[in-house]
């Protein structure tokens, strides 16, 4: 049973890389998609209802918790509800922590890829935040010695992209599959990137390396990083650090399991405010690939900004100057509700006054 498991490791291993090896560079939006005949009403329920925002919720739960220590956190700049914590340490600066655990089901179709993305899941945690990373930590269970293997060599080639190394860690070799990681990483306290600090008529700005195609693991998965060269991904990751020390966002966020919406939805949510989103303006990549789905995906590379109006196009300049295609599609308003349009139409995703994503409302 190990070496057959394993044998399907490397043949999804060998697919993947054989179905990205055909992509094509994307630098604009060229998907057809009718806007005209799109039921946005239909595509809010879908977005609102996505398993990847609704298992969020519990977070409420674990900070109401924590809520009778909290004189224990004088020393936190930032804490729950935001990519990463920040503790002050004095000297202007903030160590970041922040930790990420893989979903069982990726872990079986394809143990590498899980670990591949473990590192990329945690290395975006710390520099949506402005910082830069320095090193990971891992937790890993695998009774299937090939599975394990799989696992640690996918964090490898993370590690080798991102230049962040993985330290030391955790290894139970008995019972079900599971993986988590967690990273460290440092920034200036004045140049942190927050997702609790939007404010009513900043610019909604969407980043996305578009130059990928979906996974095969994962139907809401799109991977862009695999052929690219350690170099090329670096200067990609840079960009955020530069839009922290030029202060030109005011919040930002990675876009992660929720989709481009649902990520954007948790960063207003958090601020306090809400938001207008322009569909016809997002990034999207040039395949075959329906809005609905493109808006339930998790880019392997994807950040959501907000920028003062005067800002923006400094922002996405800098964005696109790195490899990531930027746009500013929305705008962030006072009233507490999360809104798609397109042609002249609209619907509501999210109404903060009853709808809750993480619950966590910093205002």
């Amino acid at each position: 049973m190990n070496d057959y498991k394993y044998t399907i490791s490397k043949i999804n291993r060998y697919k993947f890389y054989k179905n990205i090896s055909e992509r094509v560079f994307l630098d604009s939006q060229k998907t057809a998609v009718d806007f005209n005949n799109l039921d946005l009403e239909a595509l809010a329920k879908t977005i609102r209802s996505f398993e990847g925002v609704s298992r969020k919720k519990p977070i409420t739960q674990i900070a109401e918790i924590f809520e009778s220590v909290s004189e224990m956190y004088n020393g936190c700049v930032v804490d729950f509800g935001d990519d990463a914590a920040a503790i002050d340490i004095g000297g202007g600066d903030v160590i970041l922590l922040a930790a990420d655990g893989i979903w069982g089901r990726l872990i079986e179709k394809s143990p590498w890829w899980a670990g591949f993305t473990s590192v990329l899941a945690n290395v975006n945690d710390i520099v949506a935040m402005g910082g830069k990373p320095l090193a990971m930590v891992d937790v890993v269970s695998s009774s299937q010695s090939g599975e394990f293997s799989e696992i640690f060599r996918g964090m490898a080639e993370g590690v080798k992209k991102f230049g962040v190394p993985v330290v030391g860690g955790h290894t139970h070799p008995e019972g079900a599959a599971s993986l988590s990681v967690a990273i460290i990483g440092i920034a200036k306290k004045e140049e942190l990137i927050r997702s609790d600090t939007a404010k009513p008529g900043d610019i909604v700005i969407f980043a996305v390396d578009l130059d990928g195609r979906t996974g095969p693991n994962s139907p809401y998965s799109f991977e862009s990083l695999s052929l690219k060269s350690p170099a090329v991904v670096r200067k990609m990751y840079e960009a955020p650090q530069i839009l922290g020390k030029k202060r030109l966002v005011t919040a930002g966020k990675d876009i992660s399991n929720p989709g481009l919406i649902g990520t954007l939805g948790m960063l207003v949510e958090t601020s306090g405010v809400g938001a207008i989103v322009d569909l016809t303006k997002l990034p999207m990549p040039n395949i075959d690939l329906s809005i609905d789905r493109w808006l339930l995906m998790h880019p392997g590379t994807g950040f959501v900004f907000t920028a003062k109006k005067e800002n923006a196009d400094a922002v996405i300049h800098i964005l696109k100057e790195a490899g990531i295609f930027a746009a500013a599609a929305g705008e962030i308003m006072e009233i507490r509700t999360l809104e798609i349009t397109a042609k002249n139409k609209s619907a509501v995703v999210f109404d903060f006054e009853k709808d809750k994503i993480t619950g966590i409302c910093k205002k």
